[in-house]
């Protein structure tokens, strides 16, 4: 789908919150709200927006982060990613070209908790190998 200046302008502005009504979000883009809403809905039902998401304070998330870099047995994606998808602690999962196939994102409440997911993908039928790196500090988020 093609998508021109006003409907990035509009993704912008819900970028910067998703939350606006379409009668502010009109305002800022100076068009009818009718119009904006009819953009949302071409927009929505096209997939370019897939969806509107929360995001939490930092003082409401797991306070460890952390990544996981896997090396996979040839032909055992499948069996690795099904059990990466049944532990609670992996929030992200992507291949990637290089040393490692696999980029795990990790999230924990406690050291323990983050050991526990880390032995349970260790175990996992088909990986042959991981390096782990614990989240010290974030300097730059431009998810947030």
């Amino acid at each position: 789908m093609q998508i021109d200046d006003t409907d990035r302008a509009l993704i912008a502005l819900l970028a910067e919150n998703a939350r606006a009504p379409v009668a502010l979000l009109a305002r800022r883009l100076d068009l009818a709200r009718t119009t904006v809403q009819a953009r949302l809905d071409r927009l929505e039902s096209s997939g370019v927006i897939r969806g509107y998401t929360l995001r939490l304070a930092d003082s409401q998330r797991a306070p460890l982060h952390a990544t996981a870099l896997l090396s996979i047995e040839p032909r055992s994606a499948p069996t690795v990613l099904a059990r990466l998808k049944s532990l609670p602690g992996v929030k992200t999962v992507h291949t990637t070209s290089g040393r490692f196939d696999l980029i795990v994102g990790l999230e924990a409440d406690t050291t323990e908790a983050l050991d526990d997911t880390l032995d349970r993908i260790g175990e996992t039928r088909g990986v042959k190998g991981s390096e782990s790196l614990i989240h010290l500090s974030t300097k730059l988020d431009r998810n947030t």
